[in-house]
């Protein structure tokens, strides 16, 4: 497996689009089957977090007083992140404000997302949701910390992402899974699984 980063944002509301803002940033990078290397930090975009986000994720408002600017974050973090193709669990959410904290910064993504909730989906159809915790317990990985800090769940994120790997090549029998396969899957329907691997199978012989 190339080289991937797993990002994870802690935030004050749902949608950068409603004015909401990251309060946290991760970033995990996993390697031929293990994580190489971290960065995180809170940032201070100042903007006030609201109490039931406080509750949520132990992040206060003086913690963030005391942070760097998200500009400077930002900076560090897309120099990090590089061009590798990026994996967050329900991608959708992170996808929204890495492209609006890049853009305050005049930086744009320019690699695409892979989601662990929709993975999950297809190759998890029996765990009893495809909640990041529930996810974690369901396949027996190691709980990296308090879920909602934007490091733990980046870690745990990117132990799932692993251990799918493991999954997909032991069920299909395949030499490496890639960002492709993973993009490819998340788009397929459960009953097509089988045979859009097979197809990427052999389009890998091919090439």
């Amino acid at each position: 497996m190339e080289t991937i980063a797993v990002i994870d944002f802690e935030t004050t509301g749902m949608s950068p689009d409603d004015g909401s803002r990251a309060t946290e940033i991760a970033v995990v990078l996993i390697r031929e089957g293990r994580i190489v290397d971290r960065y995180q930090s809170l940032m201070n975009a100042r903007v006030q977090i609201p109490y039931f986000i406080v509750q949520l994720t132990g992040i206060t408002n003086a913690m963030i007083r005391s942070a760097p600017p998200a500009a400077e974050v930002m900076r560090q973090a897309a120099e990090f992140i590089g061009d590798c193709p990026l994996i967050a669990h329900n991608a959708a959410f992170d996808r929204k404000f890495l492209d609006a904290e890049l853009a305050r910064i005049d930086q744009y993504r320019r690699q695409e997302f892979a989601c662990t909730v929709l993975l999950a989906r297809r190759l998890y159809p029996d765990a009893p949701n495809h909640k990041l915790g529930t996810l974690v317990q369901y396949a027996g990985l190691p709980v990296a910390g308090r879920a909602h800090r934007a490091l733990a769940d980046a870690e745990m994120t990117a132990h799932l992402l692993l251990r799918m790997a493991t999954d997909l090549k032991t069920r299909y029998r395949l030499s490496e899974v890639d960002h492709e396969l993973l993009r490819r899957i998340q788009q397929t329907s459960r009953s097509a699984l089988d045979p859009c691997i097979e197809r990427y199978r052999r389009q890998r012989q091919v090439r």
